[in-house]
């Protein structure tokens, strides 16, 4: 068994192909390889800012011989009158066997021609030869560039080729017009600790040679050191480094030997608020922020006042030579001084105004081109956000407070900083609101509204926080949805199903009764006024679009079985789909309260009784929302005791099945129908049991009003035909 090493040096790589390639090679691969049927006992895939190597262990010289079947044309096109055709002598010729080689085989579509072939195994050091440049040139990635005179393409140059199979040189040359290159032993080292070329003894010795010239090729381990690193000198410094998942995974491919430095800034600079700070330092410098030991959350410690959780310091990884660390670190302490110069002066310039003032300039800022500037989307979302407030029946106090956080929810997005740091809206407009002496509930309410940015995300945790945040979402969502912006398969440019999922949780985690069916007519109402052209057909549209994220964020956050989602919703059933939009908690809580009983197994004691007088009771015609039995089944038409009990039974069930229907307390109508199931039981099977489909057209009626009487109470908790047993 052999080793295989490819690596292909470039110039520098953006650290997201880095990962990118290495993931792609991990799934391609292997899959290659067990095409040439080809099954080494390991593969390494290892990665660098200036290469991306594999190293294949375990392959065998040559691929075992193997038999193989090819499958001709028809006996009846092979042959004619005894004789072969053409048809016949090409397949003989294109498989390189003799006509006396053939068998005829009986097959579902008749006899046809077969031919058993032995094929010898080729090399397996020629079908690398071939398969190495589809694995370059097959990686995919964003603005890919050419260079040479060639149209070859790839994320950066590519400049050496290091293929060995164990310790000799797998001759390969990737030609780009007139540059070419040729495979050797010959890698490079460190730019920097080791200038020189590097020679490759042998596949089996690629990790350990480049370890010795400063490389190190796993990114696995150069993670570990800087996490290890990185966590040593923080406490050097008696901090904590903030190292955020993204972050980290970036600067992992941005270095070949990495080493944590400790750099310095200005105390005075901490009076800048923390978020500004980090901003800096992750995004434009790549730093790790420290913040102090005791700080309770060292990735999103921040004050109102200044960053005082945050220490003097940064922690950067640098891929130069470790004895000059302090250089290093004085250098970046220059850059990360000037960097946060800048954020104090656009902090201080921005607080000269009061937040209210920068609304007129909103109207610069355009939302979208058919549906008006931000400053005209500010005046719908107080408008919504009222009406929002008002289905809610909040306090007047608190309506004040939720018509003004949404009036200046967006102001901060044409501040100085802001427009230096896009993602710090609503994180500067709480800091200006409070310099501007707005109240506290409104400056929270600000910066809540963007929350949850994303799935996983926190959500808002104030009343003017919710609403706002709702309110923003359906103006978002009823605009673009009304200029055609539809998301189509995974294109979402908008991010109009993350709003919508958004609406959905914040309501069910702050148990926000919301009736979104209301919600939806009176903001397609307020916009119809010249801009929307189909009203209904919006409204339609945006109905199931919510629907359908309702069933997604049931499915696949609250884990409720499809089925039970089904149940809840009422696939198909017009009433039950504007139910679940008209109280979002009730659909919420009756989806829960399904899976509990169905893991509980008490859903069982109802089900084949239910699902069975739901089935039935279609052959009537009994409106779905009646409960009261009294006015539609007429006791002088029963000819059982069954009947009776049956009609009694329901009798009782109606106070039970609204006061579960008021309190939202299913539990109360799954005890009152668990207690009638028996009763209905011998109306179907018992001694004096009945059939329901009765030749006397109104004993029929009465007895299927009986079961749809039954299947509405029922249908207060789910649709049970949709339940699967």
């Amino acid at each position: 068994m052999a080793t295989f090493l490819l690596e292909v040096g470039t110039e520098e790589l953006p650290a997201s192909f880095v990962a990118s390639a290495l993931e792609q090679w991990r799934s391609r691969i292997p899959a290659s390889l067990t095409e040439q049927f080809l099954t080494p006992t390991a593969i390494h895939v290892y990665g660098t800012p200036r290469r991306l190597a594999v190293v294949i262990e375990g392959l065998p010289d040559r691929q075992l011989d193997r038999v193989e079947d090819a499958k001709g044309p028809s006996v009846q096109a092979a042959f004619k009158d005894g004789q072969p055709t053409k048809a016949a002598a090409g397949f003989a010729r294109s498989r390189g066997v003799s006509i006396d080689d053939f068998e005829i085989r009986t097959t579902e579509k008749g006899e046809f021609v077969f031919v058993k072939q032995t094929l010898p195994g080729r090399p397996t050091a020629d079908i690398l030869t071939e398969l190495v440049p589809t694995w370059i040139f097959g990686l995919e990635g964003k603005r890919f560039m050419r260079w040479g005179d060639g149209d070859q393409r790839f994320s950066r140059p590519v400049r050496w080729l290091v293929t060995l199979w164990d310790q000799t040189v797998l001759p390969l040359t990737l030609v780009n017009g007139a540059e070419t290159c040729v495979s050797d032993r010959v890698s490079q080292g460190h730019r920097v600790l080791h200038p020189n070329p590097v020679s490759i003894p042998s596949a089996a010795d690629y990790v350990a040679t480049l370890g010795r010239a400063f490389v190190e090729v796993d990114p696995a381990q150069r993670r570990q050191t800087i996490l290890t690193q990185t966590q040593k000198v923080a406490e050097e410094v008696g901090g904590v480094a903030s190292m955020k998942p993204g972050l980290l995974d970036e600067v992992v491919n941005l270095v070949e030997y990495p080493t944590a430095v400790v750099g310095k800034f200005d105390p005075e600079f901490l009076a800048i608020p923390a978020e500004v700070l980090v901003m800096e330092m992750e995004s434009h410098q790549r730093y790790f922020p420290v913040f102090k030991s005791d700080a309770s959350n060292a990735s999103n410690a921040s004050n109102s006042e200044g960053a005082t959780d945050l220490l003097p310091c940064f922690i950067t990884i640098s891929n130069g030579d470790p004895a000059k660390s302090a250089i290093i670190a004085e250098g970046n302490g220059r850059v990360i001084r000037a960097r946060l110069s800048d954020g104090r002066y656009f902090f201080d310039l921005d607080r000269k105004q009061t937040l209210d003032s920068y609304l007129p300039r909103l109207e610069t800022v355009t939302f979208q081109e058919d549906l008006g500037s931000v400053r005209q989307k500010t005046n719908r979302l107080v408008q919504i956000a009222g009406q929002v407030a008002d289905q809610l029946q909040v306090s007047a106090a608190d309506r004040t407070q939720i018509l003004r956080a949404a009036l200046l929810c967006k102001a901060d997005l044409v501040t100085q900083m802001v427009g230096e740091f896009p993602e710090l809206q609503g994180v500067m407009g709480e800091k200006y609101a409070r310099s501007s002496g707005e109240p506290e509930a409104i400056a929270i309410a600000i910066m809540e509204h963007y929350l949850p940015k994303g799935a996983g995300d926190r959500l808002p945790q104030t009343l003017a926080g919710q609403v706002v945040g709702i309110a923003d979402r359906l103006d978002t969502l009823v605009g673009i949805f009304s200029v055609g912006l539809v998301p189509t398969g995974s294109s979402d440019p908008f991010a109009l199903r993350r709003a919508a999922n958004a609406i959905v949780n914040i309501a069910w985690a702050a148990d926000l009764p919301l009736n979104l069916e209301q919600l939806l007519d009176q903001v397609i109402a307020d916009y119809s006024t010249g801009t929307i052209k189909d009203p209904v057909g919006l409204r339609h549209q945006l109905r199931d679009f919510f629907l359908q994220r309702i069933r997604t964020l049931l499915q696949d956050e609250r884990q409720i079985d499809y089925d039970l989602v089904n149940a809840a919703l009422g696939e198909n059933d017009p009433d039950y789909t504007e139910r679940a939009l008209q109280d979002v908690l009730d659909v919420r809580d009756r989806a829960l309260f399904l899976q509990a009983i169905r893991t509980n197994k008490t859903l069982d004691a109802i089900y084949e009784t239910v699902n069975r007088s739901t089935r039935l009771a279609k052959q009537g015609a009994l409106d779905t929302h009646v409960l009261d039995p009294t006015a539609l089944v007429d006791p002088r038409l029963f000819e059982k005791p069954s009947e009776h009990a049956f009609y009694n039974a329901l009798v009782k069930l109606v106070p039970q099945t609204q006061q579960a229907q008021a309190e939202r307390n299913y539990q109360t109508l799954l005890d009152a129908l668990t207690q009638a199931v028996p009763v209905v039981s011998q109306f179907f099977d018992g001694a004096d049991s009945v059939m329901v489909m009765a030749e006397d057209a109104a004993v029929r009626r009465n007895r299927l009003n009986l079961l749809g009487l039954l299947r509405n109470h029922a249908r207060v908790l789910a649709d049970f035909g949709a339940i699967v047993k």
